[in-house]
């Protein structure tokens, strides 16, 4: 028998002093069963780091075809790609023909800068490419915010990023690799 998705809401209010945006977002995020705390709530992270009313969480994992998060234009293409985790060359190269902006949020202790190595040179042609590095003492306490209802703040001013919820604070800075 499938394991069925985990759905988790969250109500995110961002104040983003680097793009002068301040909104409140209600958001349902489904948790597929091989995905961890950790990788969700990377996930919610990149949405906040990237708001705006029409990015959203496509099905992810459960989807060779999609993004973890994509804007769509009115015509429908594809502005915005994001990719979270250690993507393979050719999936950040299919994303970055389908899309105008490519973003990668990469994490992990050991494996992701071995990725990072294997990959470096292979993707330095795509101009539409930026890849994030978090690290694993962020995105572990990030992982540690985890419930199924969670009511957070998002505050990014010169490139940290705050996030918060009544009882935890974690304060992120992605590291740029691309």
């Amino acid at each position: 028998m499938a394991l069925k998705a985990t759905i988790f809401k969250a109500k995110v209010q961002i104040s983003d002093m680097d793009r002068d945006y301040y909104a409140e977002h209600p958001l349902t995020l489904a948790r597929h069963p091989s995905e961890t705390d950790e990788r969700m709530m990377v996930r919610l992270l990149a949405f906040a780091h990237n708001a705006a009313e029409t990015l959203e969480f496509t099905r992810g994992l459960s989807s060779d075809e999609e993004a973890d998060l994509w804007q769509k234009n009115l015509s429908g293409e594809i502005d915005l790609w994001i990719e979270v985790g250690l993507p393979t060359e050719e999936r950040i190269r299919k994303a970055c023909n389908r899309s105008k902006r490519v973003i990668v949020y990469s994490y992990g202790r050991r494996a992701a800068p071995i990725w990072w190595q294997k990959q470096a040179s292979q993707l330095e042609r795509f101009d539409n490419l930026t890849v994030y590095h978090l690290a694993a003492d962020a995105t572990e306490q990030l992982a540690a915010m985890a419930e199924r209802n969670m009511d957070l703040s998002a505050t990014i001013q010169d490139g940290h990023i705050w996030l918060a919820d009544s009882d935890n604070n974690a304060e992120i800075t992605p590291q740029t690799w691309k």
